[in-house]
């Protein structure tokens, strides 16, 4: 799985949208207690900066050097979102420090439809579970569901479950099959931090935690909003086999 950072919170998942998604720092990585026993950084550096510069004026008075010393300087730290999430994911859950369990099953991509690693290569052919199960993204405009046009639902090619309705889907000009609702509690959404400063909204199957796409506030009426899926990730049905 590439690196997700997520907004954990004791009850679940915060998703957000595209547009509005804000980067938050990981919590739960040091605690009270830690914190207390923690030396500032800033202490660290200063002390150390003052012992070169009196050791470098002790060693200019006695001729042993002609250059002042250099003091080592700071720079910045950048922590990522998805080595956060990447901390948060390794630790122990036991006492619930980090994330409900239910979160950390989102997290962890365990839905009610669940499968090893090894019997989901098994199950899909080797592109779908790149896609669903290693959050690949297919090439625009290759699927045949880009154009599917007959009247019917578009299922998970994953576990089978009823994604989207025919009648929400629409050219949206992107090349991958694109909707502007899906089926009522068919998807679950959680916030994207794989591309570091485009904070974005994850689609998945709800009842087996595939990755489908993305969601996007540019879409139609009524509701404004694009989900853009890899065909690659479902499978259609027509209404003569869905009903």
């Amino acid at each position: 799985m590439s690196a997700v950072s997520l907004n954990v919170h004791t009850n679940g998942f915060l998703p957000v949208r595209a547009s509005i998604a804000r980067a938050s720092p990981a919590r739960g990585l040091a605690t009270a207690s830690t914190m207390t026993k923690m030396v500032p950084r800033a202490a660290v550096t200063a002390n150390a900066n003052a012992n070169a510069n009196a050791n470098a004026n002790e060693d200019a008075s006695e001729g042993k050097i002609e250059k002042p010393a250099r003091t080592m300087t700071r720079r910045p730290l950048i922590v990522l979102p998805g080595i956060a999430a990447g901390v948060v994911a390794g630790r122990a859950n036991a006492d619930g420090e980090f994330a409900s369990d239910a979160a950390m099953a989102l997290l962890n991509r365990t839905g009610e439809v669940a499968f090893t690693d090894e019997e989901w290569q098994k199950k899909l052919d080797p592109f779908t579970y790149k896609v669903l199960r290693k959050e690949a993204t297919e090439r625009p405009f290759s699927s045949p569901l880009n154009t599917e046009k007959r009247v019917g639902r578009f299922v998970c090619a994953g576990c089978g479950s009823p994604l989207f309705d025919s009648s929400t889907k629409y050219d949206s000009g992107t090349g991958w099959p694109s909707f502007f609702q899906p089926l009522p509690q068919a998807v679950t959404e959680v916030p994207d931090y794989s591309i570091v400063f485009l904070p974005r909204t994850e689609v998945r199957c709800k009842t087996c935690q595939g990755h489908l796409g993305h969601v996007f506030e540019d879409g139609p009426k009524p509701t404004g909003l694009r989900y853009c899926m890899n065909g690659a990730a479902m499978a259609f049905e027509p209404a003569a086999e869905a009903a």
